[in-house]
């Protein structure tokens, strides 16, 4: 782990660029777009492909997101020349880049997703009951 005194000039770095950093990561940290750009990062994907592997996903939310990650340059949007005409999204080299960071995430919250659940639990039996 980083020492303190790096710890202390990540953390100064970053709240001096917040204001830059802040509307990057409100992009990028919602509730789907990490999973929707794993699916589409071994290879693109239609809609309803998409929607099967997301588990959850409502349609207009898969939309949405899909719409906003074409917009911020991580997706393409191919209308494919079939009946009935289809649609095949695709990640970005930009969408890639995030690849690393995503697997890191994504690791780490199947490394540590018992010891929230743990701590989880822990605070709640803690409470005193109304």
């Amino acid at each position: 782990m980083a020492d303190d005194t790096d710890l202390d000039a990540a953390s100064e770095c970053a709240l001096a660029n917040m204001a830059r950093v802040r509307p990057v990561l409100d992009k990028i940290a919602d509730k789907w777009t990490i999973l929707i750009l794993t699916v589409l990062c071994p290879r693109p994907s239609r809609f309803n492909a998409i929607k099967r592997r997301l588990d959850g996903i409502t349609h207009k939310a898969l939309a949405d997101a899909l719409k906003r990650l074409e917009r911020n340059g991580l997706v393409t949007r191919t209308v494919l020349p079939t009946a009935p005409i289809g649609v095949e999204y695709a990640i970005t080299p930009l969408g890639h880049s995030l690849r690393q960071p995503f697997e890191a995430l994504c690791a780490w919250a199947l490394t540590n997703g018992a010891a929230i659940e743990a701590a989880n639990h822990e605070h709640d039996c803690s409470k005193p009951k109304p």
